[in-house]
């Protein structure tokens, strides 16, 4: 018996729309609501060998979880202007299903992994004279299982991030 998964239309345009939008409001928060930064995230847990789950590692340093990373950013980050000049998205997984659900259709999509690989430029601080670097960001989202059940009028989020390595680059 073969397990149902979507077609290669269906995969690239759910994977698609799903970075676009993922992009477009990850950097969006960064820069201007940093208060929403932990949202974007699955969950704390713990994966059956003891490492913690979501993996955050913000230019070489483990952040334990995204509350962390959104204190940090709140609190010791100066003003930040990311500028994305491209991301690609691939499909990992077409028919991932999270511990303790049922799944969702497959053949709709929406039960994939996904990874982002983002990169552009971010300047930290207010002035224009501020040093612009280079970033690159990888990330693994899952299917959000919240999402399914929650109304079309509140801010959900499909897809959350699992994994999350940034690096500002020379």
């Amino acid at each position: 018996m073969s397990i149902p998964t979507p077609t290669i239309e269906v995969s690239s345009k759910v994977s698609g729309d799903a970075a676009k939008l993922f992009v477009e409001t990850f950097y969006q928060s960064l820069n201007y609501h940093r208060d929403r930064l932990s949202s974007f995230y699955t969950p704390p847990s713990t994966m059956p060998d003891g490492r913690a789950l979501p993996a955050i590692v913000w230019n070489g340093n483990v952040v334990p979880d995204p509350v962390t990373l959104q204190n940090l950013f709140e609190q010791e980050m100066p003003k930040s202007a990311f500028t994305v000049q491209n991301y690609d998205c691939h499909v990992l997984n077409p028919n991932y299903v999270a511990e303790g659900t049922q799944g969702g259709d497959a053949i709709s999509g929406a039960n994939m992994t996904i990874m982002i690989v983002v990169s552009g430029f971010v300047k930290y601080a207010e002035a224009r004279s501020a040093t612009q670097r280079g970033f690159s960001d990888s990330f693994i989202l899952v299917p959000n299982p919240a999402a399914a059940a929650m109304s079309r009028v509140q801010d959900r989020r499909h897809w959350l991030v699992q994994s999350h390595n940034s690096r500002l680059v020379v």
